[in-house]
């Protein structure tokens, strides 16, 4: 079996709208109020997609889930007289965002050697809260073979879990055990903490990871307070490389030496405050990106043109680039409006080590496939949407029969 690691990118749903729903995320907040762009924000999703398939990375996609969500309203017995925020949340097009849709730990590191993936409950944000049901159904789908894969449930409410947002993974290459670095929280300040640590730790035991070869890292409140609402606002690894704001973690001395001890291998490359802060971080989403191990075995840093852009971020990663670290490319793609309401592209993604030919084949990505998604956002997704149109029901029928061409087109009306 050959394992590699599979992008599985989520597709911006035809109810994508800014709704300012997420307490803690800068941008969602900043941007709250204003019309979005659903056709254009899925093309952008596509269209970085495209480039990771260009880059000779195996690329999947994850669908849009039912929205409006029915049950939800009804569920609160909505009416019309409820609270604008909730009836917005019903329309949320948050899943498109899959690094929260579940956490991912491959067969090298569990003890039966399948995959698995545990469903995030997403349980601080109402607009979020409502996605793990259908994610679930999603993934066994994608991930059916119960020879290679188990899907698990959600772990119980009372434990906030936001997926892989808050995981990482490191190890000599992608198809050797690793370890698994789980971030959680204590304190925001004026934000929540979205990831518990006993949410974590559950995680863990259901993965069947080796206690020798896990580790749980409390994340930086002053990240948290900053609008680091996830870890992958600061920090992000792929293989040996950790790459992380100096302000990533609570304790970031005894993190870095934790995983030197578990990874003798692993290489940190630290952003230090004084050349970019956290408020630059997080406004550009430097650390928000995929950091990929390239074909020719390079390893690229896809960020948002936001960072490309920043006069400072891009002075450090101009530095970076000279001092022929581990890192080699840094390569910016235009995700402007998933930017625009708190997730780039590392939000955009789920990642998962696994052998391709073990996947539901309607689920990975070739440019036949994405000129086929393509024609159905650009015929069916709304140009644009104000929120004062949600809750219209000539605008619900048009995003349900949307979602609806897009499982016809790629044979998947089971999810329906």
């Amino acid at each position: 079996m050959s394992l590699t690691e599979i992008n599985f990118d989520g597709i911006v749903g035809p109810s994508h709208n800014y709704a300012g729903l997420s307490l803690g995320n800068i941008a969602s907040a900043s941007n709250a109020g204003d019309t979005s762009y659903p056709r254009a924000a899925a093309l952008q999703g596509l269209g970085k997609m495209r480039h990771n398939l260009a880059l000779g990375l195996v690329q999947g996609f994850l669908l849009p889930l039912p929205r409006p969500n029915a049950p939800f309203l009804s569920a609160i017995g909505a009416d019309g007289s409820e609270d604008r925020r909730l009836l917005a949340a019903a329309w949320s097009a948050s899943s498109m965002w899959t690094a929260n849709a579940a956490t991912v730990s491959p067969g090298p590191d569990t003890a039966d050697g399948r995959c698995h993936l545990t469903a995030a409950n997403l349980v601080t944000m109402p607009h979020r809260s409502q996605e793990w049901p259908d994610t679930v159904k999603q993934l066994r789908v994608a991930f059916a073979d119960p020879a290679h894969f188990a899907v698990h449930d959600a772990v119980p409410a009372c434990f906030g879990d936001e997926g892989a947002a808050n995981h990482m993974r490191m190890g000599t290459d992608h198809g050797a055990p690793g370890i698994e670095i789980f971030v959680y929280g204590k304190s925001g300040g004026p934000f929540p903490a979205r990831q518990h640590e006993q949410a974590s730790r559950a995680v863990a035991r259901l993965h069947g990871l080796d206690p020798a070869r896990t580790l749980f890292v409390e994340q930086n409140p002053e990240a948290i307070a900053a609008g680091a609402f996830h870890n992958d606002v600061v920090a992000v690894a792929n293989e040996r490389v950790l790459f992380t704001h100096e302000l990533a973690f609570a304790d970031p001395a005894g993190t870095y030496a934790a995983i030197r001890a578990a990874l003798p291998e692993a290489e940190i490359v630290i952003v230090p405050a004084n050349a970019v802060s956290l408020a630059d971080a997080i406004k550009s989403y430097l650390f928000n990106a995929q950091l990929l191990t390239l074909p020719s075995g390079e390893m690229g840093l896809v960020i948002p043109l936001e960072a490309w852009e920043h006069p400072r971020v891009r002075s450090w990663l101009d530095g970076m680039l000279a001092s022929n670290g581990p890192i080699r490319r840094v390569l910016p793609v235009d995700v402007r409006q998933s930017m625009a309401n708190g997730g780039g592209p590392a939000c955009l993604r789920l990642r998962v080590v696994a052998d391709p030919a073990t996947v539901d084949p309607r689920f990975l990505l070739d440019e036949a496939k994405i000129a086929l998604i393509e024609t159905v956002v650009a015929k069916h997704w709304p140009e644009a949407i104000r929120p004062d149109e949600l809750g219209d029901p000539i605008l619900a029928a048009k995003i349900v029969a949307a979602r609806h061409a897009l499982l016809a087109a790629l044979d998947l009306t089971e999810l329906a």
